[in-house]
């Protein structure tokens, strides 16, 4: 059986002092998901996907733009994206946020 086991996620990224960046934890024929670090005031600016994805907040703060809204994240705040919906990140402190997407079967 393949698996990925990782003991504690947030020592699998260091926090950027400046900057972003990320890490490929798995990618196979079903999903692609990436560890990423973020440092204050650095954003991914507002872009969509084909496929579903999921966001989970480990560590941080962030605006979160999903569509039309902004909402605040926080270290354990979780988000579902349906495709093509507009998203995008901005770190108000230093982010470990994990994404995960789904890829169509």
């Amino acid at each position: 059986m393949d698996y990925t086991f990782l003991e504690n996620l947030q020592t699998e990224i260091e926090l950027p002092e400046n900057g972003i960046l990320s890490r490929v934890l798995r990618k196979d024929s079903h999903v692609n998901i990436t560890l990423f670090g973020f440092s204050a005031e650095q954003e991914l600016s507002v872009h969509s996907a084909p496929t579903p994805a999921v966001l989970y907040f480990l560590e941080g703060d962030a605006v979160v733009t999903l569509g039309e809204n902004k909402l605040v994240a926080h270290a354990g705040s979780f988000v579902y994206m349906p495709p093509m919906l507009p998203h995008g990140i901005s770190a108000t402190t230093p982010v470990r946020m994990l994404l995960v997407q789904v890829k169509e079967r």
